[in-house]
């Protein structure tokens, strides 16, 4: 089998870089449809119209309405249709992104544009757009035929966004190494349908030592508000390299067990990368791995304050049957648990939570 890799057409980043965006697109389209939400338009919507107006194109708005379902895509879709626009803009958070991704595809690969106003997870760069119902239980998952044709991340928004957000996009990119370590060990096929490549693996590799070098001090800065030089590098790992990655270098157990928590209630309120980052420490438990590098793991997770403990993750009371449920469903045939082991099983699954647990318990106990 041959290797292969997938990214995004041209990526990117810098301070300020939304003021950019007319000369970035000159090349991609006429009319561009923005999708955002209300909040986000009131925020950085006028300024993104006037923008694309500037550069001599046309702008329309469309707003998101707070979830990335099939009829929120359709409406866009006939919107888009309707407006005569030949290109499309998401401008938000993951849901936002994944609706423009999925509007563009339907309607024949129409330029993508993707305009991430938070670093909560690695959607941007990714060929892969995800839907969900009413309920927010993921429903589908469209694989468009190529990546966005642009990425612009604007790290002065990212730097004034919640600072959660951005520890939960650290928790997504920081399983990329440790998945991809797995898959490229076991010769698994990746999304970009080939064996992972050198270079990916080496991407997957720096996003690793990005987060560690800089993950801290982007966080602290965050959290005051403020713009810093981390906050780059973090975007960087969070955004580019773990987006290409995850894609090109293949997922394990860390996003399977997270799917999985979609079968107990209590984790609804966590977000995605709060969720991988638990499941990385169960996938460690899983393989077997060292207590140094357990205990190393603990100590970077618990430094950004992603969750190591099931309560920490929403859990308040053990739900046995629910726990099961979660592993039942990080091990059916289509989940990525497999590119660590085709032997594990459910119990298995199971048992590395309650293990992971109990190691994060410990540890917030010295």
């Amino acid at each position: 089998m041959s290797i292969a890799m997938k990214s995004p057409s041209r990526y990117v980043q810098g301070f300020g870089e939304r003021k950019n965006l007319g000369r970035s697109i000159k090349k991609l389209g006429n009319k561009f449809y923005l999708i955002a939400s209300e909040g986000g338009y009131k925020r950085f919507g006028e300024e993104v119209m006037k923008n694309i107006t500037d550069a001599g194109k046309e702008a329309v708005y469309g707003q998101f309405h707070g979830e990335a379902t099939k009829a929120e895509v359709f409406l866009h879709m006939d919107k888009i249709k309707e407006t005569g626009c030949d290109a499309v803009i998401g401008m938000g958070g993951g849901k936002v992104l994944d609706t423009a991704k999925a509007a563009a595809e339907n309607l024949g690969g129409i330029p993508c544009i993707m305009m991430p106003t938070v670093a909560s997870n690695d959607s941007p760069c990714s060929g892969v757009a995800v839907l969900y119902n009413e309920q927010g239980v993921v429903v589908k998952a469209v694989m468009m035929r190529r990546n966005p044709d642009l990425v612009l991340v604007d790290t002065e928004i990212i730097s004034q966004s919640p600072a959660r957000l951005l520890s939960a996009g650290i928790g997504d990119a920081y399983a990329t190494w440790y998945e991809a370590r797995a898959c490229e060990k076991n010769n698994v096929t990746t999304m970009a349908r080939g064996k992972i490549t050198a270079t990916v693996s080496l991407m997957c590799k720096l996003c690793n030592d990005l987060l560690l070098a800089y993950s801290v001090k982007a966080l602290d800065g965050v959290k005051e508000g403020k713009y810093t030089d981390a906050l780059e590098k973090v975007c960087e790992a969070s955004i580019l390299l773990s987006g290409i990655g995850f894609e090109s270098g293949g997922l394990a157990a860390a996003h399977a067990i997270n799917d999985g928590f979609a079968q107990e209630p209590q984790t609804h309120g966590a977000y995605h990368g709060e969720k991988v980052a638990f499941g990385l420490l169960t996938q460690l438990v899983l393989e077997g791995a060292s207590d140094a590098e357990l205990q190393e793991n603990l100590k970077f997770l618990d430094s950004v304050d992603l969750p190591i403990t099931l309560e920490q993750l929403g859990i308040k009371q053990i739900n046995e049957e629910n726990l099961h449920k979660v592993a039942q469903m990080a091990v059916v045939p289509t989940q990525s648990t497999k590119n660590l082991s085709p032997d594990i099983t459910a119990d298995d699954v199971y048992n590395a939570i309650i293990k992971a647990d109990q190691l994060g318990r410990e540890f917030k106990n010295r």
